[in-house]
């Protein structure tokens, strides 16, 4: 073949294949005409695999003629490809009957769980009462989780049917309650204090509509000279108005922990039934609240403070029973379930 026989050969195949893409009918079509010119065995391929023939003046010329008229091919294949490829998105939108100028749906958020925002607000009212945040570790040793809380021995919560063990040569436990940050806090720091501790603790609960075992807790602390139950009192008033409301009715009862005393239980007329009496206030009218009193002589002594000089009051409440109550929600385990129906209105 000599050279003016090669340059014929590419106007016909150009000639011819740009009139059959032209006429291309289906994106099918097009394919099966880039195989038929650019493929292995095309007309093209098979063209060149001629330039092996020539001399290297003769492969000078046509090795760039070729080498032109793939590009050339190419381009127009493309070309007529994408012209399908938007007639078929074009047919689809038609067919579908879609308003390309109408506003788009907004794209949903992620947002705050309820147990997040419910202990934000009780902490945000703490804060502007004067408490400080800190910390403690949620594996504790018995220590710090009874022993300098003035927990005997023989107390029921240190029996294994209400506290977690871990299975340790150490005598260790998951925290029943945040008052762990009490004792190491009071260890490290001398009065005034004035702390709350939110974080998870751990107890062997059944699970049901008000307990679980695994909750959230809030332990608040206030130790300085001639802090009373009054003190206690006014406190938590305020807070639990913050929380609920002005009209929110609240009630103190005496009661017992190692840890206080006097002790108090603080109580919240039901949400749910207006004090007539549900599941939910076990008939009762009130839901418990909280545990509170006055720090025990022997907590302050057992953490290096001097309980003839100094005294304070203590509380622990559970951030679920609160956000039952703020929220509306009647079962606590609502919100462990990961139900985005509930979760979402939050």
């Amino acid at each position: 073949m000599t050279i003016l026989e090669f340059k014929t050969a590419c106007e016909t195949i150009a000639q011819e294949y740009k009139t059959k893409i032209n006429a291309a009918q289906t994106a099918t079509e097009v394919e099966e005409l880039r195989v038929a010119a650019l493929g292995r065995k095309g007309a093209l391929t098979e063209l060149l695999k001629g330039l092996k023939d020539f001399s290297m003046e003769d492969k000078k010329q046509a090795g760039p003629m070729g080498n032109a008229l793939k590009t050339e091919l190419s381009a127009v294949l493309d070309d007529k490809a994408q012209f399908f490829a938007a007639k078929e998105i074009n047919d689809e939108l038609n067919k579908t009957n879609i308003d390309l100028t109408l506003p788009g749906y907004p794209v949903a958020c992620g947002h705050k769980h309820p147990l997040s925002v419910a202990q934000d607000r009780m902490t945000t009212i703490l804060a502007h009462l004067g408490f400080e945040w800190a910390e403690g570790p949620w594996v504790e040793d018995e220590k710090h989780n009874f022993d300098l809380l003035n927990v005997p021995l023989h107390h029921p919560a240190r029996d294994a049917q209400d506290t977690f063990f871990v299975d340790t040569k150490a005598p260790l436990v998951l925290r029943s309650h945040t008052s762990n940050v009490q004792s190491r806090y009071m260890e490290k720091h001398k009065p005034p204090l004035r702390i709350m501790a939110p974080g998870r603790v751990f107890r062997n609960d059944s699970l049901d509509a008000t307990h679980s075992p695994v909750f959230h807790q809030i332990e608040g602390l206030y130790v300085d000279k001639n802090v009373s139950l009054a003190d206690l009192k006014s406190d938590l008033t305020a807070f639990m108005k913050g929380l609920f409301g002005d009209k929110a009715e609240i009630r103190f009862r005496p009661s017992f922990f190692p840890f206080t005393e006097p002790s108090v239980e603080v109580d919240v007329k039901c949400v749910f039934c207006q004090g007539k009496g549900c599941n939910v206030c076990k008939q009762n009218g009130w839901i418990e609240m909280l545990g509170a009193g006055v720090v025990h002589p022997n907590v302050l002594k057992n953490c290096g403070i001097d309980p003839n000089e100094f005294s304070g009051y203590a509380f622990g409440m559970g951030v679920e029973r609160l956000a039952m109550m703020m929220l509306n929600i009647k079962d606590i385990r609502a919100f462990y379930e990961n139900d985005v129906r509930l979760l979402k209105q939050f």
